[in-house]
């Protein structure tokens, strides 16, 4: 089997989807991602682990990387993949097998974009941030994520989502004191202490703020509790598991600082973090690329290796085909029109 990218841009797409590739099983899929850019003269390609990456050498003035992930969550009988009318359903269709799909359609189409570009298709993105390749390529080989500009081709109904909102998770602990549930008295239940903070939580209003033109809301959650020893124990403590999104307008220390404000009174330990990044789009190529897209950028809710490129000190946007809300789902899908509409877009911009 090898992959079409000079052909019809649906069937590829439903090639890419019945490809597993589970985070951890991508192997496959990059071998024949490689085989198809090695056969485009106009690239120069480099495996690393199961990340290929193809650049054009042109020396333009500007480089811009285009990246999208090749593996996907757990498949839910949703493979293979099914066109039914104007949508393609599938593992992946969503997120984010279109992006990569059309990336592959460009990167053979455009023999001598009017910028450099850098194509990445990348592995283990839907897991832990530990074992995303992007971090083990930013720490050895920076110089091939270089660039001036970065398209992240995550689903965004084929609409520019600018930066991405940081994430943290802390440990929000109570303590009491243990004692035999028949003598409650002589202890302290410190489950019932977690209700203050469940009742902050419950109070707690995001804060809504724009961060060059585009406006993000936040949201702090409890999204696990635990605590108790056994049926017959007064419990002497009590976790809530909190995660806080946060604006880009936040730097680590500062959603840290509010999340211990908010929690004043309680043991607070810090178990995750990854920073926002702010959408760049006030830069000349970024204002480009909007144009070339059309439409009105808007923020992107959640968490995206747009940060990875910004900490790397360049703008990087997201815009990929599908509806983001699908990703994940069992019956995840993505319209065909979205997959046109960004190869298009693409196309236009480093025609």
């Amino acid at each position: 089997m090898s992959l079409e990218v000079t052909g019809d841009l649906v069937e590829l797409f439903c090639q890419i989807i019945d490809v597993e590739s589970v985070s951890g099983n991508e192997g496959h899929l990059a071998d024949l991602v490689e085989g198809a850019l090695r056969e485009l003269s106009h690239l120069n390609v480099t495996r690393d682990g199961d990340t290929v990456i193809a650049r054009t050498e042109l020396g333009r003035a500007e480089r811009v990387v285009i990246a999208g992930h090749l593996d996907t969550v757990p498949v839910a009988d949703n493979l293979p993949s099914r066109l039914v009318g104007d949508r393609v359903y599938g593992r992946g269709s969503a997120d984010m097998k279109g992006g990569v799909a059309v990336a592959l359609a460009c990167a053979a189409q455009l023999v001598a974009p009017s910028r450099d570009v850098t194509w990445i298709f990348y592995d283990h993105e839907e897991v832990e941030a530990e074992l995303n390749s992007l971090n083990r390529i930013a720490a050895e080989h920076p110089e091939w994520l270089a660039s001036d500009f970065a398209v992240l081709m995550e689903p965004t109904s084929a609409t520019v989502e600018g930066g991405c909102q940081g994430t943290l998770r802390c440990r929000v602990t109570t303590t009491g004191v243990a004692a035999h549930s028949a003598r409650s008295w002589l202890g302290h239940n410190a489950i019932h202490d977690a209700s203050e903070v469940l009742n902050r939580l419950a109070a707690y209003s995001a804060r809504e703020v724009a961060v060059e033109g585009l406006v993000y809301r936040e949201g702090l959650n409890a999204v696990a509790i635990s605590g108790g020893i056994a049926g017959n124990v007064i419990p002497d403590r009590c976790t809530v598991t909190v995660n806080f999104r946060f604006a880009p307008d936040r730097d680590e220390a500062d959603a840290k600082a509010h999340c211990r404000e908010v929690f004043e009174g309680f043991e607070v330990e810090f178990i995750d973090f990854a920073p926002a990044a702010r959408p760049g789009l006030d830069r000349p190529i970024a204002v480009e690329f909007v144009e070339a897209v059309g439409g009105q950028p808007r923020a992107k809710y959640g968490w995206t290796d747009v940060a990875r490129f910004a900490a790397l000190g360049m703008p990087a946007v997201n815009f990929g085909p599908a509806d983001p809300g699908k990703a994940h789902a069992d019956d995840e899908f993505c319209p065909v029109a979205d997959l046109f509409t960004c190869r298009d877009a693409l196309l236009r911009w480093l025609g």
